[in-house]
């Protein structure tokens, strides 16, 4: 069956999306459908008209315990009891094809589509009527008929929420900038009041500087550490708070910047500072929330414990001051879960150190100094769930960012250090990010998507979360439902150069290459390198640039750019010598120097200690190697590298062709990414999925 090519452009079906799932007919009866699956199954491809659902996909969340074959023939009936009852109603809406189901979009409108075109238009005081009467009625609710079905929503409402969050803090911020000021207020209480884990009000900008100490004792202890440590995990947790991520923040106070700079720079309403002091007898803790645009303080809370009480002044921050700030700044304070920390003083001021030089991957040996100290704290108190979420990122980090040769086996024990941490404490959501990472290594995209929603779930202001599920799903090519993430992480920590270069990429995917650009400069502005940078000036017709670009960024060779694992350095001769190469391979657009370069890197493959190193996989991407790119991730993917993959989904030349390849879908399959599509939804450049043999 396939629906109407000759159709008109006039929408026949109306569906409600929020609450409970209705259709209507176009003289507007409802149409009652009795069987739930049914049901169920339309609202799924209501949810984005036109973007086909694989029909095995659907089989798998609907007959969960059925046969393959029991499964198929019951969407099979299914689907055609469906469409004969919609073509009985007048509405001609379903486009069925042998392995992918879809709407017509021109056929369907729906309350969401309505609401996020309102959005899009403007029109406030209507977007702000459309929220009102969907306020306190979830997405598709009821409709969760089975286990996978259940969690299938679940995601699905999680993108859902995402993409309006971002509608309305650009429609917010739009009114705020003319002086709309009591416009912009009713827009986000509406939001508000629909009830989703993102409100618009949690958008108020704080960051948390560094406390002075005093100290008349002497030694190390971490007392001023501990104080931003407790204060930043409360915050985070709050849906009203949005705080700045540490990178960002580093990054500001090394220039010593004013208050109000260092808001004006993270886009702050709000900065928290203080001071503790210790004296023999006891400890002082002074916290100050200052105004981001006059520097001046709005509040203010003092408190005094003992050194030994001192550890126990979590309780005193989580019970009181947290309240009492939140207050000040208008918003309400929701309790945050307890967490498992550690009463040692010795294994506390260990993590505090070590987790502090994790932040500063790049500077040299700081995350194997990092390892060290967080290996004391945990010989002290082996029960210390966040500094074993710690030792993960330090595993992570050491595969990424040092030369390491063994780079699958550090992406195995930060595992296995955050498998410690969630059996510990289920709140880590950024262990289960790490956790995630492993997935890919092991072949499972699918596991790892599932451990960054449920990390999000868990710690939703948490940029290091937020930008996993945005890279995962960029990873999968799920662009669309990736970019507000990667957009939430940047808000969160816009001066981290790594999330400038999954906002380019996302843009650049899309086919938004003034936006890729301007993310790529960004980047470069920051000081990573600009290979991203001349990628979208070679793809944008600027070969020339595009080739200058990519050879300046030879001038961070060890600093931002290390040399491969195990490679011996190089003199500036050979280094400038291999990087004109590379620069013409990848963007000059000549076939001749694309070659060169492809032959270069097989040489590279067969021949360095790390084959599936960075600087052969992306460049490979980028110039549609596909059959090296393929090898490469076939064999062995790491955390090193796979941030290529999201390189994968521009539809631009070269880099299609690796897509466009006949052993692309085998190859697919063989990474676990055909799974992870059936799932949670096909790449954007591919919604109908090639036809599979069983």
């Amino acid at each position: 069956m396939a629906s109407g090519e000759n159709r008109g452009n006039r929408a026949a079906l109306r569906v409600t999306l929020f609450g409970e799932f209705r259709a209507f007919a176009p003289d507007g009866s409802e149409i009652h459908l009795s069987n739930r699956r049914a049901r169920a199954i339309l609202a799924m491809l209501c949810v984005a008209p036109g973007e086909a659902l694989d029909r095995e996909q659907v089989s798998k969340l609907l007959w969960p315990g059925r046969f393959k074959a029991q499964a198929r023939a019951s969407l099979r009936q299914c689907l055609h009891d469906l469409n004969r009852q919609l073509q009985a109603a007048g509405c001609d809406a379903l486009d069925i094809q042998n392995a992918r189901i879809s709407t017509i979009p021109a056929a369907v409108t729906s309350d969401l589509q309505e609401l996020e075109a309102t959005l899009a238009s403007g029109a406030c005081e209507d977007a702000t009527r459309l929220l009102a009467e969907i306020a306190g009625q979830p997405l598709l609710d009821h409709l969760g008929i089975t286990p996978p079905m259940e969690e299938w929503l679940a995601a699905k409402r999680l993108h859902v929420e995402s993409r309006l969050q971002l509608a309305v803090d650009r429609l917010v911020g739009a009114l705020k900038s003319a002086g709309n000021n009591a416009a912009a207020d009713r827009l986000g209480k509406a939001w508000q009041a629909v009830g989703g884990p993102t409100g618009s009000d949690r958008k108020i900008g704080i960051a948390i500087l560094p406390f002075e100490q005093f100290d008349e004792v002497g030694g190390e202890f971490f007392l001023a550490e501990g104080v931003v440590d407790e204060l930043t995990s409360l915050l985070g947790a709050i849906a009203g708070i949005s705080l700045a991520g540490r990178s960002s923040l580093y990054a500001m106070m090394a220039p010593g910047l004013a208050v109000p700079e260092i808001a004006a720079r993270l886009n702050l309403s709000h900065l928290i500072e203080g001071t503790v002091r210790r004296t023999p007898e006891i400890v002082t803790v002074s916290i100050r929330l200052v105004d981001g645009q006059t520097g001046r303080e709005v509040w203010s809370e003092r408190f005094e414990d003992t050194v030994d009480g001192f550890l126990g002044s979590r309780q005193v921050i989580g019970s009181h001051v947290i309240a009492s700030l939140c207050k000040s700044l208008g918003i309400e304070a929701t309790p945050a879960p307890h967490r498992r920390m550690t009463a040692s003083r010795d294994a506390y001021a260990l993590y505090l150190q070590g987790r502090a030089l994790i932040q500063r991957p790049l500077n040299e040996g700081a995350v194997a100094t990092a390892i060290g100290l967080l290996e004391q704290s945990l010989a002290i108190d082996p029960d210390f769930a966040e500094c074993w979420t710690s030792m993960a990122e330090a595993h992570v980090h050491t595969a990424v960012y040092t030369p390491c040769l063994e780079r699958v086996l550090r992406s195995e024990q930060a595992a296995d250090c955050a498998d410690r941490a969630i059996a510990l404490d289920s709140g880590q959501g950024h262990a289960l990010a790490m956790r995630g990472i492993h997935e890919w290594t092991r072949g499972n995209p699918v596991g790892a998507l599932d451990f960054a929603l449920q990390a999000y779930r868990l710690e939703p202001n948490n940029a290091d979360v937020t930008v996993r599920l945005g890279s995962f799903l960029l990873y999968l090519g799920r662009t669309q439902e990736a970019l507000p993430f990667l957009e939430a992480a940047v808000q969160q920590d816009p001066v981290y150069g790594r999330n400038f270069a999954m906002l380019c990429t996302a843009h650049f995917n899309l086919g938004n290459m003034v936006e890729a650009l301007a993310a790529a400069q960004r980047m470069v502005d920051l000081g990573m390198p600009g290979l991203w940078l001349a990628v979208v000036q070679s793809a944008m017709g600027d070969h020339e640039r595009g080739v200058e670009t990519y050879y300046r960024s030879r001038l961070l060779m060890n600093s931002v750019i290390l040399p491969p694992a195990g490679t011996a350095p190089m003199s500036d001769e050979a280094r400038d010598a291999y990087w004109r190469i590379a620069a013409n391979g990848v963007c000059s657009g000549k076939a001749e120097d694309r070659a060169l370069y492809c032959q270069m890197l097989d040489g590279l493959h067969a021949t360095m200690p790390d084959p599936y190193d960075p600087s052969i996989a992306f460049p490979a991407i980028w110039m549609g190697h596909a059959p090296l790119a393929m090898k490469i991730y076939r064999e062995r993917i790491h955390p090193a590298n796979m941030f290529g993959l999201m390189s994968l989904w521009a539809d631009v030349d070269p880099i299609r062709q690796t897509r466009e390849h006949p052993d692309f879908m085998p190859f697919a399959e063989s990474m676990g990414l055909v799974e992870a599509w059936d799932k949670h939804g096909w790449p954007d450049l591919m919604q109908v999925a090639p036809q599979r043999t069983n």
